[in-house]
């Protein structure tokens, strides 16, 4: 037995094990401790390697870019209390729901402008799935578009900035960025990425997915109304009754969540704050929209404070966890065996390219995106960066990638949200299925910004370089 072998049992054990519902933090740290353990008494791994973790932790504690987690959740959980999710779908849905797909069309752009100021996932897509979905099952649209449509724009919150896998990302991709430069002999990055860097280079993206989704439920509207049918106003219990809404009214509705997303997403791209300085600042913006709206009391911020704790504290415990596991596996050399798989492949750099995108689509199946950022990204991003790939690039892809895990069938997270809320007349398959196409655009989004990367490195260099 090699040391090698034992470094990829220990990863095929960790997995296993997150599959079978152990908690995760416990899971990826116990794992890594119990073989370090193993490995020693073989003569395969020597402890003292782990004098180094308190190290990681301490740099964990002092990454200023992580401060900013609990900020965002803090925000877009406070956003998610002030009803603002409920107000924009009723004045969107009274703008478009007059024609063939409109209600569709509103909401993808309610899930594009909760993305770009809650970016929570969860709360996203319970909250357009309660509202949106009755209303869309009685204007007699298919349940599959309807589905579909609720949990893809839910998920755009991942991927359009500010968003918390582009921070976590950003703090992962420095370390890379790193031992990229050492595995090529150079003492410092060339292309050194941050979270600023990578909102930048997300914004394009993500308003690309916005388009794809905005033109498919286009063209399905032309092609088969039938599907997407319009909202009707007549004086029958069977019909969707709907009102107008001037511009003024719309304006009140959107003009909050939009200056929000001015002042945070502007202030970091403008280079007026950090990313933690503006999560502060959007975090007291929340807090006053809260305020104006009414929705705002002991009750709600002692709500809003515990949830916040609650997930800022599983990502960072995972973070932990994650820090020992990334160097046991190192210590077993099982980053040199990556390294020289990946860089002995034939076809060269597209070949790696494509088997990290493809395992990392393959593990959204069953993985989080935390673990799969904390686990796998660590492993393989330095040699794809090191094979000359731009780490913004990178990073925007295996975050488009990421977001895809979401949506995909039988463990996408959006789907067990779904699934919470909906009705029983809506068939867990029915939802698995309208999804399909949406994971269809999501890969011909990677491809084009495989294909033209200047969608993810153009904005960034205009900005900063």
């Amino acid at each position: 037995m090699t040391s090698e072998f034992l470094g990829f049992t220990m990863f095929g054990v960790t997995m296993i094990t997150l599959l079978l519902g152990f908690p995760v933090a416990l899971t990826i740290a116990g794992s890594a401790l119990i073989f370090a353990l193993i490995g020693d008494y073989l003569e395969l791994f020597n402890l003292g390697i782990l004098s180094l973790y308190p190290l990681r932790i301490f740099g964990v504690m002092k990454a200023e870019t992580l401060v900013a987690v609990p900020l965002f959740v803090f925000m877009g959980v406070m956003l998610e209390k002030s009803n603002i999710a409920f107000k924009l779908l009723e004045a969107m849905g009274k703008l478009f729901g007059r024609r063939a797909g409109g209600l569709g069309i509103s909401v993808i752009i309610v899930g594009a402008l909760l993305a770009a100021s809650t970016g929570i996932v969860g709360a996203t897509v319970v909250t357009m799935g309660l509202m949106s979905l009755p209303v869309m099952t009685k204007a007699g649209y298919s349940t599959r578009l309807s589905s579909g449509l609720i949990c893809a724009s839910g998920t755009l919150g991942q991927i359009i900035p500010p968003s918390i896998v582009l921070v976590l990302l950003a703090d992962i991709l420095q370390g890379a960025n790193e031992q990229a430069s050492e595995l090529k002999g150079e003492l410092v990055p060339d292309n050194p990425v941050t979270a600023i860097d990578l909102f930048a280079g997300a914004l394009l993206p993500g308003l690309l997915l916005v388009g794809l989704y905005l033109v498919y439920q286009i063209i399905l509207a032309s092609i088969n109304p039938s599907l997407c049918p319009a909202l009707v106003e007549k004086n029958h219990d069977d019909k969707v009754h709907i009102q107008e809404i001037n511009f003024p009214q719309l304006l009140k509705i959107i003009l909050s969540p939009l200056i929000l997303i001015i002042v945070v997403l502007g202030s970091i791209l403008t280079g007026i704050a950090t990313p933690t300085e503006s999560a502060a600042v959007g975090a007291v913006g929340a807090t006053i929209i809260a305020i104006i709206s009414r929705q705002f009391n002991l009750e709600i911020l002692k709500i809003v404070s515990q949830e916040t704790t609650k997930i800022s504290s599983m990502v960072f415990i995972i973070l932990i966890g994650a820090s020992m596991f990334s160097l046991v596996f190192r210590g077993f050399g099982g980053d040199v065996v990556v390294e020289e798989f990946l860089l002995n492949l034939p076809g060269g750099t597209i070949s790696a390219m494509l088997i990290v995108m493809a395992i990392i689509f393959f593990l959204g199946f069953f993985l989080d995106f935390i673990e799969i950022i904390f686990v796998v990204v660590p492993i393989v991003s330095p040699i794809l960066i090191a094979m000359g790939f731009d780490p913004l690039w990178l990073g925007v892809m295996i975050g488009i990638n990421l977001q895809t895990s979401f949506l995909t069938p039988p463990f996408g997270f959006s789907l067990f949200y779904l699934r919470g809320v909906a009705s029983k007349e809506i068939k867990t398959k029915d939802i698995y299925l309208g999804v399909m196409p949406f994971i269809g655009i999501q890969i011909l989004g990677l491809s084009l910004i495989w294909i033209f990367p200047q969608i993810v490195l153009w904005l960034p260099y205009l900005i900063f370089k």
